[in-house]
């Protein structure tokens, strides 16, 4: 794995590396799914973007280190459509990391009314959240950021983005 992550780092444009961090796999241990274990890996590999998946309940942990790289992206794919208070969750993640860092998500993988639930969830505490903001303009513009901007611009897809709507 480690030559893997040395022969990305090394290219012009390193792949973004998804890690599962949180909850979503009855396989996992919960307590060494918290992201933080991956900071020595994040700072060796600077120039690979890293990109948390799910997160619950180390939203504020995933936030945090997307706020203190450059090179940390995450997202509450999961979170949002099984907590109770999705508005929370995203409060939380938004504490610390900007809004270019958070990536919308739904990983509705097993239950397909999941898709539609999590989309619409997202709408809604988005909303909530944003609402916030002292200008519409720019609760808008975060609003696409975190819907499709950030990922189109991660994963390379911005130049081609006029294809997508």
């Amino acid at each position: 794995m480690l030559a893997a992550l040395e022969a990305n780092d090394a290219t012009d444009h390193p792949l973004p590396v998804q890690v599962h961090a949180g909850f979503g796999d009855a396989d996992l241990f919960m307590p060494h799914a918290d992201p933080g274990y991956l900071k020595p890996l994040i700072e060796r590999f600077r120039e690979t973007p890293w990109v948390l998946l799910h997160c619950y309940p180390f939203v504020r942990e995933a936030g945090w280190l997307a706020h203190v790289y450059s090179n940390v992206y995450f997202d509450l794919s999961l979170t949002i459509p099984h907590v109770a208070r999705p508005d929370e969750a995203l409060r939380e993640a938004l504490e610390l990391a900007p809004v270019s860092k958070l990536l919308y998500a739904s990983d509705a993988a097993r239950t397909p009314e999941l898709y539609y639930l999590a989309a619409k969830w997202w709408r809604e505490a988005l909303a909530e959240v944003l609402s916030d903001e002292p200008e519409p303009a720019d609760a808008e513009e975060a609003a696409r950021r975190i819907l499709r901007g950030n990922a189109l611009e991660l994963y390379g897809l911005a130049a081609s983005q006029d294809h997508f709507g």
